[in-house]
């Protein structure tokens, strides 16, 4: 079994938030694919409801998937985008590759 770690994540922007979010959101993919321990991350919003975002995110292995937790810049963005959207944060699915 592989060490990566790699997870899809989703939210719903609140109606009329939908631009802050997504431009919230273009500030950190930039960041975090810099990050040493990133594999990939792609930001993505659904053709059919615009206010539905989802993040594909792979790391090389759990200590890399922690540092991202704990970068400022992803603290911030954490914290910002908790009052723009309608879940109590982001909603994350695991995933094993096959």
């Amino acid at each position: 079994m592989s060490e990566e770690r790699i997870l899809f994540a989703r939210f719903t922007a609140k109606p009329g938030r939908e631009d802050a979010v997504e431009r919230l959101l273009a500030e950190l993919v930039e960041r975090v694919r810099a990050e040493p321990g990133n594999i990939r991350f792609d930001a993505h919003r659904t053709t059919a409801d615009h206010r539905a975002f989802f993040v594909y995110e792979a790391y090389r292995d759990a200590v890399a998937f922690e540092s991202h937790l704990t970068a400022d810049y992803g603290l911030a963005f954490n914290a910002a985008l908790a009052d723009m959207i309608e879940e109590d944060g982001s909603q994350l699915t695991w995933l094993d590759r096959i």
